[in-house]
């Protein structure tokens, strides 16, 4: 079951998997203001995997690429509700509301400590969602705003992100590609974390590989797979996905033609 999630342009979502274990790779367009309510969400980044439960809050940045895995835990469903700060509104927000002063680079992932203005937050909205209609326009800018003040007077250097609307700008390519292969995007994707164009990144790709992209990211993907299966003593099954593969028989092929033996092999 998933409420208010029907509508991907949803702000205040509360989402709910039964008894699923759900593994995505999540690049979000929006920052978003998390509690979980029950269950696990497991969130790895290029170096760091952070485990939260029922009663954590978190602050998700965006254009930032996580492998996001979702489950149940003690018989309970993974629930949690999720408000979308969406780019408009903050905007928005921030003609009225000057941002503070801080040099803070966005982290992977902001987690905060129990506080009584982010629990009467949560405990207000909770209710909403046993409503049958959507929520009111002006009742969602309320719950919007009233999240970013809470989210300011708590945490003074939030602003240093959540008022950055700038697109990012060229980076070291390769250092960016070597951190972040095993994500499962598409080209585009890499391009425009890189601040590229796709016809820019392809040639500048090139340049410093003299590999196509998919044919580099292929052969790496495949080199992390074998570590996985020979010195983890992991299953196929459990690798593909984590690896950037989006289903074992292509994994499978891909693997066997590289290495002259299956995976499972090992």
């Amino acid at each position: 079951m998933k409420r208010r999630l029907l509508n991907p342009s949803a702000e205040v979502v509360l989402t709910c998997l039964s008894d699923k274990y759900l593994k995505n790779e999540v690049m979000l367009d929006d920052h978003c203001f998390v509690r979980i309510i029950s269950g696990e969400v497991k969130i790895a980044q290029s170096d760091t995997i952070q485990l939260f439960g029922p009663g954590d809050t978190i602050l998700f940045p965006r254009r930032q690429l996580s492998t996001v895995i979702q489950y149940p835990k003690d018989n309970k469903a993974y629930k949690c509700v999720l408000i979308r700060l969406k780019r408009d509104r903050l905007k928005e927000y921030y003609s009225r509301n000057a941002a503070y002063d801080s040099i803070e680079k966005a982290p992977a992932v902001k987690s905060y400590e129990h506080h009584p203005l982010v629990e009467s937050y949560f405990a207000s909205i909770l209710p909403y969602f046993e409503l049958q209609d959507e929520l009111p326009e002006k009742l969602i800018a309320l719950k919007i705003e009233e999240a970013l003040t809470i989210l300011r007077s708590i945490d003074k250097s939030v602003d240093a992100f959540l008022a950055d609307f700038s697109e990012p700008g060229k980076i070291d390519l390769a250092d960016f590609m070597e951190q972040n292969y095993m994500y499962n995007m598409p080209l585009d994707k890499f391009s425009y974390l890189t601040g590229r164009s796709l016809t820019t990144f392809k040639r500048d790709f090139t340049r410093i590989y003299a590999a196509t992209p998919q044919r580099w990211l292929t052969k790496k993907r495949l080199k992390l797979a074998h570590y996985l299966l020979s010195e983890s003593k992991q299953k196929p099954v459990e690798v593909y996905r984590e690896v950037g593969f989006e289903n074992l028989s292509h994994f499978s092929y891909a693997f066997k033609k590289q290495f002259g033996y299956a995976p499972k092999e090992i």
